[in-house]
């Protein structure tokens, strides 16, 4: 097995038991890529043929409103990345997929994985959970939104994802909790 890909396989083997065999298999199909800070990893436009994972550095999902970037979803290591309404649709995204800072990825063809998955089943319940989990992510992002103030949306990702608040810029996380970087600004100052 390569080494670089260990971690990975294990934080799946946490999701779903899988085989060594099925292991084997996926490996064949995994690639792994460099991205420089802010590079682009798939762009605006491009219809999503490949699933990601984040062996190390940081990810995110953005969109352009207005010609501001939104920021949809980060990707920290192990983490799942992909733009799923274009991948699921076989259209192109109005969404692109970026690295924060120098990242390594695994690339995953969807096409030969889902070839995996008619032999190989136990690749095909990782996956639909691993998707599964990135579905009931979002929905919770956009719960809080509704729901929660700004300042109780700031305070829960502390509490969740430290991570994100010491490594992402300001104006990302702003974005991701759906506000302004003023108010980020002045949210920060209050809980000092």
């Amino acid at each position: 097995m390569k080494s670089i890909l260990f971690p990975l396989f294990e934080a799946f083997k946490k999701i779903q038991s899988i085989s060594l065999d099925s292991i084997g298999e996926l490996e064949r199909l995994c690639e792994v890529k460099s991205y420089s800070k802010n590079g682009e990893i798939q762009g605006i436009g491009a219809t999503c043929r490949t699933i990601y994972f984040v062996l190390s550095g940081v990810a995110r999902i953005y969109y352009l409103k207005d010609g501001t970037e939104v920021t949809e979803y980060f990707a920290f290591e192990n983490d799942l990345i992909v733009r799923a309404e274009s991948l699921f649709t076989n259209t192109p995204s109005k969404k692109a997929i970026q690295a924060l800072e120098d990242s390594v990825l695994v690339s995953i063809s969807s096409e030969a994985l889902y070839g995996l998955f008619e032999k190989q089943h136990d690749l095909e319940r990782l996956f639909n959970r691993l998707v599964q989990n990135s579905y009931v992510e979002t929905l919770r992002r956009l719960e809080n939104i509704q729901f929660l103030t700004a300042e109780e949306r700031y305070q829960k990702l502390l509490e969740e994802h430290p991570e994100i608040v010491q490594k992402i810029p300001l104006k990302y996380v702003a974005s991701f909790l759906g506000i302004t970087q003023v108010s980020l600004s002045r949210i920060r100052a209050s809980i000092r």
